[in-house]
């Protein structure tokens, strides 16, 4: 421990980093009764911490390793640590990285003037490169994690932190992917302050660190969960998994959905969007909250891939408990969609997926959104209460990753269907506003709505409209004031939802 306390306090880590601010996430800390503040390293230059242990391994370096040039494999934030350090030191770098990496990241490195190595679809296939290129070219090796010297320069997060946090500091949470930053910063809490506990952050499909302890030997995953790939490790290092196994008070294990809804209240409380890893660990202090505590989350990077967006909105309402998913199930026939919304009542709609089937039941695939668990089951027992079917999906993966996308395709038997888009306002009573005009009079045979968080939603609907109603019909959907347009036609609905003749 003396050791690590002197390598961190004699690190070289602020000739290219930052000491970064700890910044309170005012309202919900006001929710919880508690204060989160958030170590903001996704303002570093490079986006992460991992300049800091980068930086400090490759200024210590003797000047005959460093004329060898550098090397790494990584496709995320090493990578651009390691870029910036030879930048800064004047040093050739090499990066390998595999063929799959997105061109942000490939960009970003190559902008930092490291040559790239693109090999192999997997990292075990880019690391068997790595060591070709060290035997062919005598490069010197920048570990990601574990390495005395990068373990001290990620310690200096632990050593701001403690600078800047009040003295009633009750906990601080990491991030572990494979265990350099956790290791650094738990070393120098428990030499300064023992009585501040030190959490670790896994996510729950890649938590190596968490199960090399338990079994008291380091263990190795098969396949490790990828949505935050910046933790995404197999094994944990062996001086890490010695440091984390003595120093860390325990390992939280957080879901992906949690993990989302934590990088929205980032976003609310900072403005800006991190990456999955480095929400892991406001994830996990949310997890252990307790009224009048306080702590430091390690916001530990920003490198986003924009399309992951999408799905990090979808899944955070889920995280957050505030969206119910229901399979339920209504008569086939006119006027049952209206009863069923009747059911649910003032819960916004956040989805209904729906096609016609065998003409008897329909099986419908709802979102609604509600306050927390209880009103979730007590909105699923009111459905129950009318004699319909109702299944509580909103813990199920499947449905939640897959189905929610697939419901619907081509049916048989429904004739005379007609198929509008509209635009709904986003607002309470909307959809009832839509089917107290439409039900009861034409069969609703295919629906779908997902709320997208615009001010107007976005609904494909289909009617069973025999050809001498269309006026009425025209007339009634003129009556309703939403905008619309029929698109019959369009051949998206003819090729994969007109029902087979």
């Amino acid at each position: 421990m003396t050791n690590y306390l002197t390598k961190i306090l004699n690190a070289t880590v602020y000739d290219v980093a930052a000491q970064t601010p700890l910044d309170e996430a005012a309202s919900l800390s006001a929710k919880f009764g508690c204060r989160f503040l958030l170590k903001r390293e996704d303002l570093q230059s490079v986006h992460s911490y991992k300049i800091r242990g980068a930086y400090n391994k490759m200024s210590q370096l003797r000047p005959e390793e460093l004329a060898r040039g550098v090397i790494c494999a990584s496709a995320g934030n090493h990578a651009q640590g390691v870029a910036l350090s030879a930048k800064k030191l004047g040093v050739k770098a090499t990066i390998v990285m595999p063929v799959t990496t997105p061109e942000i990241k490939t960009s970003a490195v190559k902008a930092l003037g490291a040559n790239i190595v693109l090999f192999g679809d997997s990292y075990s296939d880019t690391y068997e490169e790595l060591h070709r290129q060290i035997a062919a070219h005598g490069y010197t090796y920048i570990a990601p994690f574990d390495d005395p010297d990068v373990i001290a320069g990620q310690g200096t997060v632990g050593k701001e932190i403690l600078e800047q946090a009040p003295r009633e500091l009750t906990a601080v949470f990491v991030p572990i992917g494979g265990g350099g930053l956790a290791a650094g910063v738990a070393t120098y809490i428990k030499s300064v302050r023992p009585g501040v506990k030190v959490y670790g952050v896994e996510p729950e499909d890649s938590d190596c660190m968490s199960r090399s302890i338990r079994a008291g030997r380091r263990v190795t995953l098969d396949n490790p969960g990828l949505f935050a790939d910046g933790v995404c490790v197999k094994e944990p290092g062996k001086e890490t998994f010695r440091l984390c196994r003595e120093y860390l008070d325990g390992i939280v294990r957080v879901t992906t959905a949690e993990t989302c809804a934590a990088i929205k209240d980032i976003f609310e409380a900072t403005r800006a969007v991190c990456e999955p890893a480095g929400a892991l660990a406001l994830a996990a202090a949310k997890k252990a909250a307790k009224k009048g505590e306080t702590y430091a989350c390690v916001i530990s990077g920003a490198n986003m891939n924009f399309d992951r967006i999408r799905f990090v909105s979808e899944q955070t309402e889920l995280g957050e408990g505030r969206e119910a998913i229901f399979d339920c199930a209504i008569p086939e026939q006119p006027g049952s969609f209206l009863r069923f919304v009747e059911t649910i009542g003032r819960h916004s709609v956040t989805e209904f997926n729906y096609r016609m089937g065998d003409g008897f039941l329909a099986h419908i695939f709802v979102g609604v959104s509600v306050k927390d668990l209880a009103a979730r089951k007590a909105l699923q027992k009111r459905i129950r209460a009318t004699g319909s079917h109702c299944i509580d999906l909103s813990d199920n993966a499947l449905a939640k990753e897959h189905v929610r996308h697939m419901v619907g395709g081509r049916s048989s038997g429904i004739v005379n269907e007609v198929v509008y888009t509209f635009e709904f306002p986003e607002k309470p009573g909307a959809l009832m506003n839509f089917l107290k005009v439409i039900a009861g009079r034409w069969n609703i045979s295919l629906f779908h709505y997902r709320n997208h968080g615009a001010d107007h939603g976005k609904v494909l609907a289909g009617f069973q409209v025999p050809k001498a109603e269309r006026g009425e019909f025209a007339a009634a959907l003129a009556e309703i004031g939403y905008p619309f347009a029929d698109v019959t036609d369009d051949p998206a609905y003819k090729y994969f939802l007109k029902a087979r003749s």
